[in-house]
This record gives C-alpha cells, structure tokens and sequence, in this order.
C-alpha cells in the first residue's frame, strides 16, 4: 500500500498525538487540527487523501467540517470519530459523504483497515476522473 496523506482532527490533544505517530510509523504523512478552523486552514497546503475526524469538538463541530470538506475538495474520504453513539448524527455523517463512522476506543488495526479502504476509494475515484478525462 502507498503511503496516505492523513488529516487528523481531534480536540483530544494526547489521542490526536499518539494516533499520529502509530500512523506515521506506518509510513503514511501525517498531519493533525485541533479543530475545524484549523484543519480547513491544513487543507490549503497538505493534499490528504483521507481525514479522520472527531464530531464533538468546541466551535465547528465534525459534521459542519466534514460539509465544508466535501464541498472544497469532494475527493478527499473522511472517517468520522465519536466516542458518543449517535444513529442521528451517523446517518447525517453518510449523508454528508462520510466514508465511514467509527467509535473510540477503536482498536487501531481496525481503524487502519477503514483508512486503507477510503484511501483505495479515492484512488479509484480519481482514476474513473482521469479516464473519463482522457476518453473525452
């Protein structure tokens, strides 16, 4: 697998930390918000392919971001993080595009699989673009 450009966004300072360097050692580029303004201000110069993100946080809550996400840059997968169930706010998530909607604590070999997944998505994605792009 490539290695994948990650957008972390949690408020949870040590959880959006230790997630960070689990997934670096992975060998994927890594970058990490603490909320929603600055992972939109992240976004202007890092091309992540997938953004994990909380839907609590204080000021622009996980689902605002994840709209304003889908709207700039539709390509980018996003897995939502809660660690309060909520069918509502999952259901609205998927609606958004989401590409998936996990709870904390989630173990990180499964999380890493949702990743591998959005991020084999994206990619087939922009290769669909690109072929339509060359076959007129």
């Amino acid at each position: 697998m490539c290695s994948i450009n990650v957008l972390l966004v949690d408020d949870e300072g040590d959880f959006l930390r230790t997630l960070g360097k689990r997934l670096s050692k992975r060998g994927n580029t890594v970058e990490l918000a603490a909320s929603g303004e600055e992972a939109l201000n992240k976004l202007e110069t890092f091309e992540a392919d997938v953004v994990l993100l909380d839907v609590k946080m204080p000021g622009m809550d996980g689902l605002t971001l994840l709209s304003l996400i889908k709207q700039r840059w539709p390509l980018i997968e996003a897995i939502m993080l809660t660690g309060h169930a909520s069918v509502e706010v999952a259901i609205r998530g998927m609606e958004l595009g989401a590409f998936d909607y996990m709870m904390k604590p989630v173990k990180f070999e499964r999380l890493y699989y949702k990743l591998e997944d959005a991020f084999r998505r994206k990619m087939h994605q922009e290769e669909r673009i690109m072929a339509m792009v060359k076959n007129g």
